[in-house]
């Protein structure tokens, strides 16, 4: 080595430059006794390249052989203007010398803080910024691809064939490979929440991998959660090539220590993770449950060179929900590699745009998902009370709770001066319990009536709380409200125990039960609920691409017979509910970015078709009739689809909807007017535009007459009917609460009777044996408990049950026969719980249709229509027969004989199946 250093760049080369080649494997020796066959990769410092060239601070060997340079330069010295000295000696390198055919490829500038790189092998060699030196065995595989470079490899065009991608997603591809193609080194997606990114983000990776030959991938996700989440997109995805698993192909692997396997080809992590591989450290699970990017103003994680983790460990870095503050606290964790970086966003700020080079090359809005039916709209309820909008005053005088926020420890207190609090205190420094309970109480009462009319299973509803105390609240709040019991209404935030956070959220996604989730920001974005129908503010938002997360959570969309699986009364999701307590969407808050399509709820259909074609709408009533079409898309059966088709000549609803929303995109419409009109334009010339926009989609939707004439007719047909008109009658009334001494005395005789009709009645048998229950068997015990000695009937029992086994009895009882198969159930030990049996056959009825789904059986909508009118009648009945078929709802819609024609041989084999259900 030389024995003294005197130049800056001498400086830098010793002080930083060398221990930066070492730590990548390169051994430095110098040019006066250099033994360039002493490792794989060898650095020459001083190299003479002879006259007319100069000395070169580096030369690079691999395996004897001369295959790039590193000019060194002081620290702060710009590196750009630098090129054309390193390029002069990578085409210069003596003839006499060993090397790799000139020029030599590999070539660096390099001031130790910052270094630039360039492989002049790629087809047009461009410098980029690299956090280091590349190791010697991965200049060798360089090597051995020769002038088939990664960078050349994805400037080849590849055609895509894959059936399963809607038209958005291949668009994205498409646009991702082109903008990868001219090598920007970073691309932001940004498509609808719900709309598939992981799927479209998938398929890129399956055919970088195959295509461009990239050596590994790295998909960061924003929570441990959504990492299993993604590992079981991987899993499942059919390549469109041979059918076979991607895992089948390609090694996946969610990352949860600090090894990479080598077979792997994608690894899936959060940021904190590859943060703490990087810094060599351990990390424990639970530290990924909270959002690593979801960070305020801490300080940048520094990282240094890891020999293990070398700056080529990933050829691309997709970062999902990237707009988050990523890019803030943890920008040098993914500046470390030397990677194409690709965003996912449905919500990108300008901060993301601003890091990604404004280079989006996917714009992908709700309104376009919405028509295309790729996300459902949703619409907005508001509750107001006046405390939530103005606070309260607690008087001087009065006895109040303490609460430790801490530990919950509760102490009592006379306030000496009157507490005067707002709503920004409120559920912060102030729980009033009244103000919870009452927009509970208020949603309680308009579920079923206005919120989603005629139904009677609760929609599956995410609350937002403040924090996990709020969270703590709320839950028990709703469940006293709605009378239901703990598996009704659960809290999933980081505090939950007993239960992972994980199992909770497969529940509320899969099974029956929970119906009602509150959260604080755990399932805040992300995460995979489809069958949610409504999200409920009571929380408030300051970061309007949070709040855009929080919504989609409601967005996806979900095939019918899944749907019905977790919401059995249900036809189909065809949109979902912001229910607001807060203000958060209120007009002057200035958050939601995406309006609904529906700017006109209380416009009937026929009146909105109406004025469409006669009069002179608006872009709200082209939004609300792409939002009644979509929404009407999905509730039809195979043979209205087949009408409408043959109607329009081969379009379906949502080629209409998006017409629609088309012609009222304002993106579109500027567009339009600058290529008609150029680049200065009226306001005049604008309108004009849109107007021309707005009637050519009329008039191709009017053009298609019969269909416009037969859409209400049809939308009829799908509709549910709500008996509003049967008069109900009292069988029992009296105290809510029985004494304790009535009410065991009830209970007793309950029992008596049981024990003395045991081997009598037929009904008690088949509870013993586990037979089929039937209605005539129910109906002579109903009767007979009813006359004396014994006088007791269903009400009576269940409010007996009510005092005497407190928490174990929700609902109440209707004075129905089918009361007792609930009562006995419970009796008997069958059931711990009491609760009416309308919601033991929904619960029995969602599970049935899982397994049915997991057998690989799938039903059509009219035959899901069928199903539901069934267990409406088991609900009531106990069982059905074929006779059953010839009364009632089930009458109307044709009888035995056309349910015969819906499901062929498999309808006595459901018949026997369903009616198991009341077992």
């Amino acid at each position: 080595m030389t024995e003294f250093i005197h130049t800056p760049e001498d400086k830098a080369r010793h002080n930083i430059i060398n221990p930066m080649l070492t730590k990548a494997g390169w051994t430095i020796q110098d040019f006066t006794n250099a033994n360039i066959r002493a490792a794989k990769g060898v650095a020459v410092e001083y190299f003479h390249m002879g006259q007319g060239v100069g000395e070169a601070d580096y030369v690079l060997f691999i395996n004897g052989f001369a295959v790039g340079i590193i000019e060194a330069k002081k620290e702060g010295e710009t590196l750009t203007g630098k090129e054309i000295q390193s390029s002069r000696y990578a085409e210069g390198f003596p003839e006499q010398f060993k090397s790799v055919p000139l020029p030599l490829p590999f070539v660096y500038e390099t001031s130790g803080s910052e270094t630039h790189f360039t492989n002049l092998w790629d087809p047009k060699p461009q410098s980029r910024a690299v956090f280091s030196l590349h190791r010697p065995e991965t200049c060798e595989n360089w090597l051995e691809e020769g002038h088939e470079t990664f960078r050349k490899r994805l400037s080849t065009s590849h055609d895509l064939h894959n059936d399963t991608l809607w038209p958005a997603q291949k668009t994205a591809i498409i646009n991702t490979e082109n903008s990868l193609a001219q090598w920007k080194p970073k691309s932001l997606l940004q498509m609808a929440t719900g709309s598939g990114k992981t799927y479209t983000a998938v398929n890129i990776c399956y055919r970088l991998l195959k295509n461009a030959k990239a050596k590994r991938i790295l998909f960061l996700v924003d929570r441990g959660n959504l990492g299993e989440q993604t590992e079981t997109e991987f899993q499942k995805f059919s390549t469109p090539d041979d059918g076979r698993k991607f895992t089948e192909i390609y090694g996946v692997q969610r990352l949860t220590s600090n090894f990479i396997d080598s077979s792997s080809k994608v690894c899936i992590s959060t940021i904190q993770r590859v943060y703490s591989m990087l810094r060599g450290e351990e990390l424990d699970e639970t530290a990924e449950e909270k959002s690593g990017f979801e960070t305020g103003p801490n300080e940048v994680k520094t990282v240094e060179y890891n020999e293990k983790i070398p700056i080529e460990e990933f050829d691309m870095i997709i970062v999902d929900e990237c707009h988050r503050s990523i890019y803030n606290q943890w920008k040098q964790v993914l500046d470390y590699f030397d990677a194409f970086l690709l965003g996912l966003t449905a919500t990108p700020s300008m901060h993301t745009i601003g890091f990604f080079n404004q280079n989006m090359v996917m714009e992908y809005g709700h309104e376009a998902a919405v028509a295309d039916g790729v996300n459902v709209d949703f619409g907005v309820y508001r509750i107001k009370t006046k405390i939530t909008e103005e606070g309260s005053t607690i008087d001087a005088g009065t006895v109040i709770q303490k609460r430790d926020k801490r530990t919950r420890r509760k102490r009592w207190e006379t306030l000496e001066e009157a507490e005067v609090y707002d709503s920004s205190k409120l559920d912060r420094s102030v729980v009033a319990t009244n103000q919870i309970r009452t927009v509970i109480r208020t949603f309680k009462d308009k579920i079923y009536t206005e919120i989603f009319p005629g139904r009677t299973v609760m929609p599956k509803t995410l609350i937002f709380a403040k924090d996990d105390n709020h969270a703590e609240e709320i839950v028990q709040i709703v469940r006293e409200e709605f009378g239901e019991s703990n598996k009704f209404a659960v809290k999933i935030t980081y505090k939950t125990e007993g239960e992972t956070p994980k199992n909770l959220i497969q529940q509320f996604r899969n099974s029956f039960y929970p119906r009602i989730a509150v959260t604080v920001d755990m399932i805040a974005t992300g995460t995979d609920i489809k069958p949610l129908e409504v999200v409920f503010f009571m929380r408030d938002i300051h970061s309007s691409n949070y709040f855009e997360q929080m919504k989609g959570r409601g967005v996806r969309v979900m095939p019918n017979d899944d749907f019905k699986a977790v919401t059995p009364d249900a036809m189909a999701k065809d949109h979902f509910i912001i229910v607001d307590a807060v203000g958060v969407t209120d007009e002057g808050h200035k958050l939601s970015d995406s309006k609904p399509l529906e700017q006109k709820p209380g416009v009937s259909f026929e009146k909105l078709l109406q004025n469409i074609r006669y009069g002179d709408p608006t872009d709200e009533d082209l939004s609300s009739m792409a939002s009644r079409l979509s929404r009407l898309q999905k509730k039809l059966n195979d043979t209205q689809k087949e009408e409408i088709s043959k109607l329009s000549g081969g379009a379906d609803l949502k080629f209409f909807a998006k017409l629609f929303v088309d012609a009222i995109n304002a993106d579109n419409n500027l567009a339009k007017a600058k290529e008609k009109f150029g680049e200065e334009l009226t306001t005049d010339q604008l309108n004009e535009v849109c107007a021309e926009s707005r009637n050519a989609a009329i008039t191709e939707f009017l053009n298609h007459g019969e269909l416009v004439s037969r859409l209400p007719e049809i939308k009829k047909e799908t509709e549910i009917i709500i008996d509003d008109v049967s008069v109900d009658e009292v069988l029992d009334s009296g105290f809510s609460e029985e004494s304790a001494d009535k009410a065991k005395h009830n209970i007793e005789s309950f029992e008596k009777f049981i024990e003395e009709n045991k081997d009598e009645l037929t009904i008690i048998q088949a509870f013993y044996n586990n037979k089929n229950l039937k209605y005539s068997d129910l109906k002579e015990m109903a009767d007979k408990i009813q006359n004396a000695p014994y006088k007791l009937t269903s009400p009576k029992l269940w409010d007996s049950y009510k005092v005497c086994e407190k928490g174990k009895v929700y609902g109440s009882a209707k004075g129905k026969v089918v009361d007792f198969v609930s009562l006995l159930r419970f009796e008997l030990g069958k059931n711990e719980t009491l609760e009416p049996f309308v919601v033991t056959v929904n619960e029995r009825f969602a599970n049935w249709l899982s397994k049915q789904k997991a057998m690989g059986v799938s039903f059509s909508q009219e035959q899901l229509n069928w199903l539901e009118k069934i267990k409406e009648h088991i609900s009531e009945s106990v069982e059905i027969t074929a006779d059953d078929f010839d009364l009632g709802i089930l009458a109307q819609m044709g009888g035995l004989g056309k349910a015969y024609h819906i499901f062929g041989d498999r309808l006595n084999g459901i018949i026997e199946e369903l009616n198991e259900l009341s077992v």
